[in-house]
């Protein structure tokens, strides 16, 4: 059994950096993209006009240039796909799960069927939705990321309920009672299920506790209360300080502890959107955010007692932050954050990736944060 749970171990780290909020946003360099003032946004945040041209213009860069038979690349510019992480024109279920999502919130429901129906074909195992699948290597992954099944049964339940589709609800139930048995153990939720090794990890990553979701699962009642009662109470103890309002990033259920090396603001703000979700933030969370937002300066990666240890911005950052200003009904911080991320998107006409997000200067462009954009635009 030993060797067993390190071998998957062993293929969990290939997971680690790759997922919604294990992976640290892609950072945009200043002058990566077209970095004119951002056009103002109307003044709400339905996709109308400006915003309504750069969301077809993000949704025509993705489809037509990051796009592919399985999916969204992990990279617009191809690679080997040996590595441990995911690269090039590998496709990851997070990718399938932020392309359901948004189609859902922009009401496209023949879109989000083809989306749902890919997803199923590409990453469906027995036991989860496989985290990422090489089309080169023919490989797919025997892991799942709960984060990112989740996020798919989320889309499933509010399709159902947004297109009148009861066949999607019945899904959504179906897949959540499968993500209950695989992912859940003890009212415990783990970040991934082996399939190969029968096994999970040891530990839940805080951004990886979809409490709205977790509510919603098709299991007892009294599981149900149990198990969101417990995952709320392992987020909420998480935060750090009111000095420095972010979050842990795991908590192990063997030793009943916390662990960060440094904090990911990424993950973070996942976690704060979750709990925004079920209306749980913390005041000094969105108040640091706010003042970060307004003067540019929410950086990648901080130490544990708030010193910023890089300075990259970058597109996910923005999205993530703009979500959460419409979940908390904020105006002014859904703007401010749309408008940071405008920065840096690319609005050169000539360029290859004209209307995405990505480097200009090395042809890179990463699905996460060109699809954290378009959530953001559609949220």
């Amino acid at each position: 059994m030993r060797k067993i749970i390190i071998a998957a171990l062993a293929i969990f780290a290939g997971i680690v950096g790759l997922t919604a909020c294990e992976k640290t946003a892609a950072p945009n360099p200043p002058n990566s993209a077209h970095t004119n003032s951002p056009a103002p946004v109307d003044s709400d945040h339905d996709i109308t006009g400006t915003q309504t041209q750069e969301v077809d213009d993000l949704e025509q860069f993705i489809t037509s240039k990051l796009t592919g038979e399985y999916g969204v690349y992990t990279n617009l510019i191809e690679t080997d796909q040996s590595a441990e992480a995911a690269s090039g024109h590998e496709v990851l279920s997070e990718s399938a799960s932020l392309m359901m999502l948004a189609a859902v919130r922009s009401g496209q429901q023949e879109r989000f069927a083809e989306q749902w129906n890919l997803a199923k074909q590409t990453f469906d195992m027995n036991s989860g939705f496989s985290y990422r699948y090489s089309p080169k290597q023919q490989k797919l992954y025997p892991l799942n990321a709960a984060v990112d099944d989740l996020r798919m049964i989320r889309a499933l339940y509010e399709a159902g309920d947004k297109f009148g589709n009861e066949r999607f609800i019945a899904e959504a139930d179906k897949y959540g009672e499968r993500f209950y048995k695989y992912n859940v153990k003890d009212g415990n939720v783990y970040d991934f299920y082996d399939w190969k090794y029968s096994t999970t990890n040891k530990f839940i990553t805080l951004c990886y506790i979809d409490l709205s979701t977790l509510r919603k699962l098709s299991i007892s009642s009294q599981y149900s209360v149990n198990l969101s009662n417990h995952m709320n109470d392992i987020l909420e103890d998480g935060y750090l300080s009111d000095e420095f309002p972010f979050y842990e990033t795991r908590f192990n259920y063997e030793t009943g502890k916390y662990s960060s090396e440094n904090i990911n603001t990424v993950e973070s703000l996942l976690s704060i959107l979750a709990l925004a979700e079920v209306d749980q933030q913390k005041s000094t969370s969105i108040d640091f955010i706010k003042r970060q937002v307004e003067a540019g300066t929410l950086y990648g990666q901080y130490s544990r007692e708030g010193k910023p240890l890089n300075d990259i911005r970058s597109t996910a950052i923005y999205a993530i932050t703009a979500m959460i200003g419409a979940e908390i009904g904020d105006e002014s911080l859904y703007h401010k954050s749309i408008e940071r991320m405008n920065e840096f998107r690319v609005t050169d006409l000539g360029n290859l990736l004209y209307g995405g997000f990505g480097d200009v200067a090395s042809g890179q462009a990463y699905s996460f944060d060109n699809l954290m954009a378009l959530l953001a635009y559609v949220y």
